[in-house]
């Protein structure tokens, strides 16, 4: 497993505008729930999947990345390291420029299959703090193009 550095998630949060959270929840105070609200604030567009549908920090949940209309920049996953590899596979088909695995969610198998697809990977680590460590919201990073 290749050691990422902050140079990789600089190009990745730097150049992305549209997030895909895979397990986003609606219930405020747990991180599927928190995390895509402050990328929502920061100026991402954020879609939420989840197979429960109903609605999300205001938008429609998919049930699946499959419903996506259009490619996504990020999708940025809420889920046990188990289901990973599948969500990469769907990752690879509906064109998304990266797979963001949350604290807590590594999968070697899953890696293998998103760079295979020519995505970018990045595991174990939380896309918020990511984020607010880099400074990109205090750069005026993301935001309209």
């Amino acid at each position: 497993m290749r050691e990422q550095h902050w140079d990789d998630y600089v190009h990745v949060l730097g150049t992305a505008r549209t997030i895909a959270v895979v397990g986003a929840s609606d219930v405020p105070g747990k991180a599927a729930h928190e995390i895509p609200a402050y990328l929502q604030a920061q100026g991402f567009e954020v879609i939420p999947v989840n197979p429960r549908g109903g609605r999300v920090l205001g938008v429609p949940a998919l049930a699946s990345l499959d419903d996506l209309e259009r490619p996504v920049d990020i999708v940025n996953v809420f889920r046990p390291a188990p289901e990973t590899p599948g969500i990469a596979r769907q990752a690879v088909r509906i064109g998304a420029r990266s797979l963001w695995l949350q604290l807590g969610i590594v999968s070697d198998e899953a890696r293998r299959i998103a760079e295979a697809g020519g995505l970018d990977v990045v595991m174990n680590r939380c896309i918020g703090a990511v984020h607010a460590e880099l400074g990109l919201a205090e750069q005026g990073l993301p935001g309209p193009a």
